[in-house]
C-alpha cells in the first residue's frame, strides 16, 4: 500500500520550523510498515532547508521514504499541469477530522490481523467508538 506521511505534528511534535521531539512509537511504527513493504511518502508543507531538515531527521530515525511530496520519486511537477495531491490508501495527518490517534491504533487500523484483541475487523477497535458513534455520541 501507498501511505501518505505529515510529518509536524504527525510523526514529531509540532515546532514548525524547528523539529519537535518525536511522537510516541512513530520511527518505530513507519519502520514496521516499511518491514512489510508499504511505500511510505512524506506528505508535508515543508519545502526547501526546513524540508532537508525533516528527511534528514527520519533518516537517521531509520526511515527512508519512497517519495517526498510525490507520488513516485520521478515525478515532475510542472506549474499549473499536476496537482500536488498525493494518490495514496492511507494518510496519516495529525489534521484528520478526528485528530491523530496513537501510532499503535494506526498500526493496528492498517493491520487489523496483526491485533489479536480484534475479533470481527469491520468492527472498531477495541475500547475505540467508531467514528459516528464520536460524532453523534450514540
Amino acid at each position: 500500500m501507498k501511505i501518505a506521511v505529515d510529518f509536524d505534528g504527525t510523526i514529531v511534535e509540532h515546532k514548525f520550523p524547528a523539529i519537535g521531539k518525536p511522537r510516541l512509537f512513530a520511527f518505530e511504527t513507519l519502520r514496521k510498515l516499511q518491514e512489510q513493504r508499504h511505500q511510505l511518502i512524506l506528505w508535508t508543507y515543508r519545502s526547501g532547508k526546513e524540508l532537508d531538515e525533516a528527511v534528514e531527521f527520519c533518516r537517521k530515525h531509520g526511515v527512508e521514504f519512497y517519495a517526498i511530496n510525490k507520488n513516485y520519486p520521478e515525478e515532475v511537477f510542472e506549474e499549473g499541469k499536476v496537482s500536488r495531491k498525493i494518490q495514496a490508501d492511507f494518510y496519516i495527518d495529525d489534521r484528520n477530522i478526528c485528530g491523530l490517534p496513537g501510532w499503535g491504533e494506526i498500526f493496528h487500523i492498517i493491520h487489523p490481523e496483526m491485533n489479536p484483541t480484534w475479533e470481527n475487523p469491520n468492527d472498531p477497535l477495541p475500547g475505540r467508538k467508531s467514528f459516528l458513534k464520536r460524532l453523534f455520541g450514540k
